[in-house]
């Protein structure tokens, strides 16, 4: 059996939360995470953040990528993180949140439990990188 045939596949989950209609960058994102060979889940516009953790839980995600430029994401981040700790989901899942999060957000995020935050600029390299080194084992 070679080494290949030993390694799962990382299931991501890509989720645009809020009334955002900004989609590319998580477009983007999704395809680099097919690309790398990750099971990729894209939960569409306009969902709520109970909608994005039902599916994260129903999918059995091991990541959960949040892609927000609303500026909403000190409201819609929490009630996330809250959701998935709801259904004990919350330490099996790497959330990352992506888009225009300014410096003194960041920390709470973080403090939530936002494993990373990329913004603008972020190579897709080291994304996947991040990924590959910090999803959770199972």
């Amino acid at each position: 059996m070679s080494r290949e045939d030993t390694q799962r596949t990382i299931r991501c989950m890509v989720a645009k939360v809020g009334l955002d209609g900004h989609d590319r960058g998580a477009h983007v994102i999704a395809r680099a995470f097919r690309d790398a060979g990750f099971e990729v889940i894209y939960s569409g516009l306009h969902k709520a953040p109970d909608e994005i953790v039902q599916a994260s839980v129903q999918e059995d995600v091991d990541v959960l990528g949040i892609s927000i430029l609303s500026g909403a994401h000190d409201t819609l981040v929490p009630k996330i993180m809250d959701g998935l700790e709801e259904y004990d989901a919350k330490d099996d899942t790497l959330v990352l949140v992506g888009g225009v999060i300014p410096e003194e957000d960041r920390p709470g995020l973080e403090e939530q439990g936002v494993a990373e935050i990329f913004g603008p600029g972020t190579s897709i390299e080291d994304i996947v990188e991040f990924v590959r080194e910090n999803a959770p084992e199972r």
